[in-house]
């Protein structure tokens, strides 16, 4: 058997950039692995690959990202802070907007995000996520269920305690769960999945509201 290469041998901890210098580089190198991933797949994301896109050396590269799974890690950590940026000024305004329809506004903004991430959903529905970025994406939806949840304490809907914080994490997951579906089947989004998504998720919404009427104690399991 060969020596493994430099993809397969355990990787040395990653060092995080603390200088402008050293951070404008990352960003640069993530820049191009992002096109990589983009047009050829997560397959293409070797170390040599990214580092010639970038235009960086490869001892430089391996600094902070020393194989392809570290690689995959640092562009999904990228997307979920982006992802849950969205999911902050949306709760700002649900807060001033008063939605009418506050199920199509999320699951549009959601659509939007997976038509203009491009990198994110190559990575999403490619086969190469590491179990890091698997555990990393559990805590994400948790985080962006959190996001439901304020929106909807925002728009008075509901009362904060564990059963609504139990149903928004369920709502986010069917969600997400419609929205990669709806986006395999077409690269602009299935629009009658995503119709189907909305209906579904309004009468989820209207049962999770109708706990908190009146006064009523929520449904606990």
């Amino acid at each position: 058997m060969g020596r493994p290469t430099a993809e397969t041998d355990p990787a040395p901890p990653r060092r995080v950039p603390r200088q402008a210098r050293s951070k404008a580089r990352l960003a640069l190198v993530l820049r191009a692995a992002e096109r990589i991933l983009v047009d050829d797949g997560v397959e293409a994301l070797t170390t040599t690959r990214v580092a010639a896109e970038a235009k960086v050396s490869v001892g430089s590269l391996y600094q902070y990202l020393p194989d392809r799974g570290a690689i995959i890690d640092a562009l999904a950590a990228g997307y979920f802070t982006r992802l849950e940026a969205v999911m902050d000024d949306l709760v700002l305004a649900a807060a001033r907007e008063r939605w009418q329809d506050p199920v199509a506004v999320l699951v549009d903004a959601y659509a939007s995000i997976y038509r203009t991430e491009h990198g994110f959903r190559a990575l999403w529905f490619g086969s190469g996520l590491t179990e890091e970025t698997r555990v990393a994406d559990r805590e994400h939806k948790r985080r962006m269920a959190d996001g439901i949840r304020r929106v909807l304490l925002a728009l008075g809907v509901a009362r904060d305690d564990d059963a609504l914080a139990r149903a928004c994490h369920a709502a986010i997951l069917a969600a997400d769960a419609l929205a990669q579906e709806a986006f395999r089947r077409d690269a602009d989004g299935d629009a009658a999945l995503l119709d189907e998504a909305k209906v579904m998720l309004r009468g989820y919404l209207a049962e999770v509201a109708g706990r908190y009427r009146d006064g009523e104690a929520p449904t606990r399991g």
